[in-house]
């Protein structure tokens, strides 16, 4: 696996890291598009964010947002989607107004042309400079659940049952849906810099596959191997270090 690595001591430590690595990315380009995932341990970078923008060591004034993914079937002011995560977490806070940010058209009459508009959105906006992403416990990024190649577009997916029992920690007594919009694994890979943020023991059986495995569909992460600037940033508790 080429993929880089860079190992630190806790899910903190992966904030700090993460953060730094955008801000630069902002220091030097400050209308970088991002794409920017949900997910505990991206939060906790976002987090990190905010706090370095308070402090003034981080202009967010000219970034700009795009959604990696999204549940269909709800509404777009339900608190539990993802585009609500995001706007509580960064969008918010950092003071990005939502003229800045490329997002799934959930109630659009028509998925896959909500597909393909957001595909043209990244493309008039001069593509993905930077990917945020966390790994799903069976290898996906985004909803790009196996089998997923490099090839891979921005679709509708239905969600597996792995993913649909990890996420339903965040849906209480009412089901998950059960389909999804998510950015295609081509449009990630075209990211000119991708950043994977993993922590926990959970996710050590996962990251041992994908630190040891071809590229392959049925772990889509591995299509990282391709990338050219691709960074797995971990703790010691996803290494088994």
């Amino acid at each position: 696996m080429t993929l880089e690595l860079v190992q630190v001591e806790d899910v903190d430590a992966i904030a700090r890291e993460a953060a730094d690595i955008i801000a630069d990315t902002m220091g030097s380009q400050p209308d970088a598009l991002v794409l920017a995932a949900t997910g505990d341990t991206p939060m906790g970078t976002y987090a990190e964010l905010v706090r370095l923008g308070t402090t003034g060591e981080f202009d967010s004034s000219r970034m700009r947002i795009a959604q990696l993914d999204e549940y269909l079937g709800i509404r777009l002011d339900d608190p539990r989607s993802l585009f609500g995560w995001l706007d509580r977490a960064l969008l918010e806070p950092l003071g990005i107004g939502h003229d800045r940010v490329i997002r799934f058209d959930v109630q659009a009459p028509d998925a896959v042309r909500s597909a393909r508009d957001y595909d043209a959105c990244i493309q008039r906006g001069g593509g993905i400079d930077l990917a945020v992403l966390g790994l799903g416990l069976n290898g996906h990024l985004g909803f790009n659940e196996p089998p997923s190649d490099a090839r891979s577009p921005t679709r509708v997916i239905d969600l597996s049952p792995d993913t649909l029992a990890s996420n339903a920690a965040y849906w209480g007594d009412r089901p998950v849906p059960t389909r999804a919009i998510t950015a295609g694994m081509a449009l990630i890979l075209a990211a000119r810099r991708v950043l994977l943020l993993v922590s926990g023991g959970h996710k050590a059986e996962v990251v041992g596959r994908l630190r040891h495995s071809a590229p392959d569909p049925q772990l889509p992460a591995s299509a990282l191997d391709a990338h050219p600037r691709a960074t797995l940033i971990a703790d010691r508790a996803a290494l088994n270090a």
